[in-house]
């Protein structure tokens, strides 16, 4: 039972849709003079075709290089002359773009933001395609090629999910298609997906309701809506995998390292709230059971710098739990996954109060301190409303995961966390990284 529940901070809110379908955030907090702008498009790598995945990144970069009124790199130098920072993000169900500027330079990032949201193609010329397609190629070499255990996130993708499925493949997509793309399927992919009838805005920070939603609809108001959308790729599979997949990965890294992944119900429902607090219980920090006993008691896991195990908030018919498992110099791998598993479904004989106090805890702190600050806010509020069309979630998540009891962590761990619900995966310091071993294909 849940004891010293904290007092929680209500944020508020205004939710307005323009004419044309954009929905609009705005969360006043006069704590600082500063400001986020953020907006969320409700396309990803999920929702590619096939011969033509990468897209979605590829836009995050071609995003920042012109609009009708702003030339190429102006968006960079109006923000950092104003004293603000911005950036873009890619993932599976999103594209996401922001930035944080003195609360009087607030117009300046809704100008920028719905320049490009109605103008791109006036600047999608080939030199910049070409010039971003060479951008994420290295990319994908600094990150993925050339990286120690670079591949894992793409064979998770790989593995987790059957052929055809739209997470099957991760965000940096496909160089090969990337190589095949056309300033006209460039051009296509944008005209198919940015919108405002596909886009959330929010705006958090010292500014007006009614001033900032009166800019908005003076920016954003004459942006035509696109009207209809492609329907989102199927995404219906099994529950469970049904069967351990394993792949052994000679590489050249210095230590053997070892991922786990489980497939389980999307973010949003409440077997995913259970197994976010059960992350926290298996390998949240110090306290957690895989640190003290793989750490601290046998010598087998590396200290990690951050979480052991994590979920990942996907809503497309399932998601994934992941364990990160770096063995230490001079352990003995198979004795370090041995150690894993069983650690990982001892979860489901039980939970003491004091792991879930903890667990609620640990979870409390993270959550708030992503919503102290006012860009961390306004992409909770984007992230909530494109994904469930709920802002409120902001306030009424926490609540209903601290809610999580032992008894709920036991039982997703039972039902999630077993053998024949996993892909392993197994990097080993030798070898030609093309002689990797595969199984349970």
């Amino acid at each position: 039972m849940l004891t010293d529940v904290p007092v929680l901070p209500d944020y508020p809110y205004t939710l307005e849709t323009l004419d044309n379908g954009l929905r609009v955030v705005v969360s006043e907090d006069h704590l600082a003079p500063v400001a986020a702008v953020n907006v969320w498009y409700d396309v990803g790598s999920r929702h590619e075709t096939p011969g033509r995945t990468g897209f979605a990144h590829l836009f995050e970069h071609l995003m920042f290089q012109g609009s009708t009124h702003v030339a190429r790199n102006d968006h960079f130098g109006l923000i950092s002359a104003a004293g603000g920072t911005l950036n873009g993000t890619t993932w599976c169900d999103r594209t996401n773009y922001y930035e944080t500027v003195p609360a009087h330079h607030v117009e300046t990032a809704l100008w920028l933001e719905a320049d490009r949201m109605g103008g791109l193609l006036d600047a999608l010329d080939q030199q910049n395609l070409d010039n971003q397609r060479e951008v994420v190629k290295n990319e994908k070499r600094q990150t993925r090629d050339n990286q120690p255990y670079g591949s894992w996130l793409d064979l998770v993708h790989t593995h987790a999910w059957p052929e055809g499925h739209p997470y099957q493949h991760s965000t940096i997509g496909s160089m090969a298609d990337l190589d095949a793309a056309s300033l006209e399927d460039a051009r296509g992919f944008y005209s198919t997906w940015y919108g405002p009838d596909n886009a959330v805005l929010s705006v958090v920070g010292d500014v007006d309701t009614e001033a900032t939603l009166a800019a908005v609809r003076r920016y954003f108001g004459g942006i035509p809506a696109k009207g209809q959308y492609p329907p989102s790729p199927p995404s219906d599979l099994p529950a469970l995998i049904g069967q351990e997949i394993r792949r052994t990965v000679p590489d050249r890294v210095p230590v053997p390292r070892i991922f786990v992944a489980y497939r389980c119900p999307p973010f949003g429902t409440p077997e995913f709230d259970a197994l976010e607090l059960a992350a926290i219980v298996l390998g949240g920090g110090r306290g957690c059971r895989l640190y003290k006993s793989l750490v601290l008691d046998r010598g087998l896991l590396q200290a990690p710098d951050g979480d052991v195990t994590s979920t990942w908030p996907f809503v497309a018919g399932a998601t994934v739990f992941i364990a990160d498992l770096p063995a230490r110099e001079g352990a003995d791998v198979a004795e370090l996954e041995a150690a894993y598993h069983e650690i990982a479904e001892g979860l489901a004989d039980g939970v003491s109060e004091d792991e879930m106090e903890r667990a609620r805890a640990v979870h409390t702190s993270t959550w708030l301190h992503h919503l102290a600050t006012v860009d961390g806010r306004a992409d909770t509020f984007s992230q909530f409303t494109t994904l469930f069309g709920d802002p409120g979630l902001v306030n009424t998540l926490l609540p209903r995961q601290l809610a999580v009891t032992g008894a709920d962590v036991a039982a997703v761990a039972r039902d999630f966390l077993r053998p024949d619900n996993r892909v392993v995966l197994v990097f080993e310091p030798a070898g030609d990284p093309e002689d990797a071993e595969e199984v349970g294909e």
